[in-house]
């Protein structure tokens, strides 16, 4: 058996009975903490932070010594993989991350160093197994990463985009290359995450944050397909534990038969759609994860209560709903304004549970 003093989480992808729904954020740690703040300033940078496990342990602990979470995640970035691969990683102030080289070409592809996550990313295992340790069984543990297709999305254009138009161009032109580059990241996604699970993580994520900018049979082929064959090769037991598998994309709500379809146990929604209409459509398939807009933290703590409330009443009774926002907390938000959106989880959700 786990020594797990809170399972909530755990449980409730599992849709086992809990006493109450639980909580985390998407982003919980990071820069509208002003703890974190002076951490990374310590670090120097932020990919500083996520190379060192003792301070990404530290940021990852931070929300839940301000906060009753009920899951802690891994404090890293999902750019890690092709970093590793030897893009070159780097950050830009006011423009995100770019890369020193980007995937154009078969032999781009082919170029890309295999990944050995314990040895090419050690840093984010020592982080898994330091927070693992940190954590103590308070509460479990997600490790995640970016799908092959988000984080292609990043390799090819060579950083952020709004267009998308370098990637679409290689799906319709020469959709081989494409394919040859999301099977290899699917490879090294499944070694990465159960490397992960090995070091310590209870429970893991996918992040397709782009996959929404693609169409049904797109998605489909592009996205979904190298999701499901993630899912497939992952552990999905660590000394005799379920190990949860979650996936998220970002506007998503279109295909949600078809991600719950994959074998998941979590599916992580936006607020684009409604958590009781999702419900219906995917019945007792998988958990569903969400789905309070980020921006309601800007609200007054009466108004988040209600949003709350209407959300909790959306889903209803039973087990199988892990409350989280749409997409991450965003840098401006007043902390004050976060601790009454997990209070009102935890004050308001016990009465659609029978434990």
């Amino acid at each position: 058996m786990s020594l797990l003093k809170n399972r909530r989480y755990l449980d409730a992808l599992m849709k086992k009975p809990i006493d109450r729904t639980p909580v985390w954020m998407m982003r919980q740690a990071g820069r509208y903490l002003p703890e974190y703040r002076e951490v990374r300033s310590q670090a120097g940078d932020f990919m500083s932070l996520c190379k060192n496990p003792e301070l990404a342990c530290e940021v990852t602990l931070q929300p839940l010594r301000r906060y009753p979470l009920d899951a802690a995640i891994l404090f890293s970035d999902i750019l890690t993989i092709p970093d590793a691969m030897g893009l070159g990683l780097y950050f830009e102030t006011g423009e995100g991350p770019k890369f020193e080289k980007t995937v154009q070409s078969l032999s781009d592809v082919k170029s890309l160093k295999n990944l050995n996550p314990n040895q090419d990313l050690k840093y984010v295992m020592d982080a898994v197994t330091t927070i693992h340790k940190a954590l103590d069984g308070s509460v479990p543990l997600i490790g995640f990463s970016g799908s092959p297709w988000t984080l292609a999305t990043y390799m090819v254009e060579g950083g952020s985009t709004r267009q998308f138009a370098k990637i679409k161009k290689m799906a319709y032109q020469s959709p081989e290359i494409l394919h040859a580059l999301l099977d290899k990241l699917a490879m090294s996604v499944i070694d990465y995450l159960n490397a992960q699970i090995e070091a310590g993580a209870q429970a893991v994520q996918i992040f397709d944050t782009w996959g929404g900018v693609l169409s049904q049979k797109d998605y489909r082929e592009f996205s979904l397909d190298y999701m499901a064959k993630i899912v497939d090769g992952l552990n999905r037991t660590k000394d005799g534990e379920p190990v949860p598998v979650v996936l998220f994309t970002k506007g998503g709500g279109l295909w949600l038969e078809e991600i719950a379809a994959t074998g998941c146990d979590g599916l992580g929604l936006d607020w684009s759609i409604d958590i009781g209409d999702a419900r219906a459509r995917v019945g007792d398939k998988v958990a569903l994860q969400g789905n309070m807009d980020p921006a309601y933290l800007h609200a007054s703590p009466e108004k988040i209560r209600t949003e709350v409330e209407r959300i909790l009443a959306s889903y209803g009774e039973g087990s199988g709903h892990v409350f989280n926002l749409g997409h991450g907390i965003t840098p401006d938000v007043d902390p004050e304004n976060a601790g009454a959106f997990i209070r009102a989880v935890t004050e308001l959700s016990g009465k659609y549970h029978k434990v």
